[in-house]
């Protein structure tokens, strides 16, 4: 008679993998603009690979891009996402910046450490990244939210509009980067999507062309950093969404002018779902990851 020999525990890695698996469909459950379609052209497990992004020395540097101009002012998606990752390198003891153009940055650089980008300067693009680069020396670049520029060498919006001259350029620094580069968009048009223009062939956006390391997709790019974030907090064994305030940093910014992208109003909601749904989806990735902390 032969003893069988114990199953071996699954491993952490194969655990870490369907927890990621688990987050990105939850991301993209309402599949609001095609974001199901893009999902199939990325490599399964793309938001643990983002999280261990993060994975970083003491001290190290993060770039953090944000916004999307709308009419005269920025919406909300994107920069509650940006300051949510900020307060998560923190907690990491990473020094984040919060990277953005003007009138966005004059809001920012009030309560957090930011780095400005000049608008409508798309001629020295190439010039202003480098120099960035080179004085802060990052070891990720992330982007949330941005523009990014379309075949055309311009940036256009859900509605088919041309608002180049709105935009600071933050293509560049993902392209001239010399660490790991990571994006996160819900539509298209996005920085980073030039990963999955294939997938982008049938939707109703005129895409953007510039590419990243590691695309995350979501319904809102919120979401998506709250994923990341929740992730992120598997892999350290710490609750990371504790202090998740999305009340608090939606009133803050529409306080200061943000709107939402969708409807351009000044309400507390998310590309024109209401704040409830944010607050759902991150009591949702709570509860999943729970059992892991």
């Amino acid at each position: 008679m032969t003893l069988s020999q114990p199953t071996a525990p699954a491993s952490k890695v194969a655990d870490f993998f369907a927890i990621s698996r688990q987050i990105e469909l939850l991301l993209t459950a309402r599949n609001l603009r095609g974001m199901q379609q893009v999902q199939q052209q990325l490599r399964p497990g793309y938001i643990l690979r983002a999280a261990r992004l993060f994975n970083l020395p003491a001290g190290s540097t993060l770039l953090i891009g944000t916004g999307f101009p709308v009419l005269d002012t920025f919406e909300t998606d994107g920069p509650v996402g940006a300051i949510a990752l900020y307060q998560a390198a923190q907690a990491l003891n990473l020094k984040p910046y919060l990277v953005c153009g003007k009138p966005l940055f004059s809001l920012l650089a009030q309560h957090y450490q930011c780095a400005e980008l000049p608008v409508n300067q798309l001629q020295g693009r190439v010039a202003q990244a480098r120099q960035l680069l080179q004085q802060l020396k990052p070891a990720l670049v992330l982007s949330i939210e941005r523009p990014g520029l379309s075949a055309a060498g311009i940036y256009v919006n859900m509605r088919g509009e041309d608002i180049s001259a709105r935009c600071a350029s933050f293509d560049e620094l993902l392209n001239q980067a010399p660490c790991p580069t990571l994006a996160i968009g819900d539509g298209g048009n996005e920085i980073g999507m030039g990963n999955v223009q294939a997938a982008l062939a049938g939707l109703n956006i005129t895409p953007s062309i510039t590419e990243c390391d590691e695309l995350v997709v979501a319904d809102v790019s919120n979401w998506a950093a709250w994923g990341i974030i929740a992730m992120l907090g598997v892999l350290r064994g710490q609750d990371l969404l504790t202090n998740a305030d999305l009340a608090g940093l939606l009133q803050f910014l529409i306080a200061h002018g943000c709107i939402d992208g969708v409807t351009r109003q000044a309400t507390l909601t998310e590309d024109g779902l209401p704040m409830s749904a944010g607050e759902q989806l991150i009591e949702r990735l709570r509860a999943l990851t729970a059992p892991y902390l």
